[in-house]
């Protein structure tokens, strides 16, 4: 418990408690549901919906294409990142600066990744896109949140400042870098999905997932406030779940899939 003390500022207010509890909660169900087959409707997944969705006007009034659905799940949190530079409160120390600067970056790659990277060959559904939106911009404004009601107290004994910009960095290029080898499975027009190769793709299903993990977990060192710890270890939970899905579906679809390759963490698991 002291090193606990030691390390995260004490969490400002009940109401903020309650509410990193229950978004903590709702996406460790997230992961859970992934695993028991029960998946946003993105990516790979969205046939897999699509399969059981109707041909109703209002089943496909639900969906927009794949890149306008990413958008709309990542550019409220990156509006949110980009409004706390005009919260002068949040801003009053470096480490503000830092945490406000990191999740900005974070959901401008995003944007950036899906206009001009990624290469999307179906649809969205809308009840997946809103979720999404809806998690991310509530937790990257309790993030901004929490970080303002740290201004003013005394900094934690053990400072991880440092050590939180480099997993940030490490996070956010690695994950970069996986996209960008995902983007070089299919030529334009291509609509056939095939086993990624290069990077950790060998080691792992999911590489890019693990190296977001590393780039939240180093925005909660930076912050060194609750909320963020929790959103990344709920992050976790969700990839987790979502990587253990992703094995499943292309054991599904590959004929004598490596039995070696883990699902998230090279060697382990």
């Amino acid at each position: 418990m002291n090193i606990f003390k030691s390390v995260i500022y004490p969490p400002p207010s009940l109401f903020l408690n309650v509410l990193t509890a229950v978004c903590l909660i709702a996406q460790a169900n997230y992961g859970i549901s992934e695993i028991r087959g029960t998946h946003f409707a993105y990516s790979k997944f969205w046939n897999w919906k699509e399969d059981s969705c109707s041909k109703s006007s209002a089943c496909i009034a639900a969906k927009v294409s794949g890149r306008t659905g990413m958008l709309i799940s990542y550019t409220p949190p990156l509006v949110a990142a980009v409004t706390s530079f005009f919260l002068p409160g949040v801003l009053a120390a470096p480490r503000g600066v830092l945490v406000c600067a990191a999740l900005g970056l974070h959901f401008l790659k995003r944007d950036l990744e899906v206009l001009f990277i990624h290469k999307f060959s179906g649809n969205m559904m809308i009840d997946s896109a809103i979720p999404i939106s809806l998690t991310y911009f509530t937790h990257t404004v309790l993030i901004i949140v929490s970080q303002y009601f740290s201004t003013g107290m005394s900094e934690p004994e053990i400072n991880l400042t440092y050590a939180g910009i480099v997993l940030f960095l490490v996070g956010i290029t690695g994950n970069f870098y996986h996209h960008y080898l995902l983007s070089k499975l299919r030529e334009k027009g291509d609509e056939t999905y095939k086993k990624p190769t290069g990077g950790l793709f060998n080691l792992v299903i999911c590489p890019h997932y693990l190296f977001e993990i590393i780039d939240l977990f180093g925005i909660a060192l930076i912050s060194q406030t609750l909320h963020p710890f929790c959103f990344a270890f709920g992050s976790m939970c969700y990839l987790m779940g979502r990587s253990v899905a992703t094995r499943n579906w292309y054991k599904s679809k590959f004929e004598n899939f490596p039995s070696g390759v883990k699902v998230l963490i090279p060697y382990i698991f």
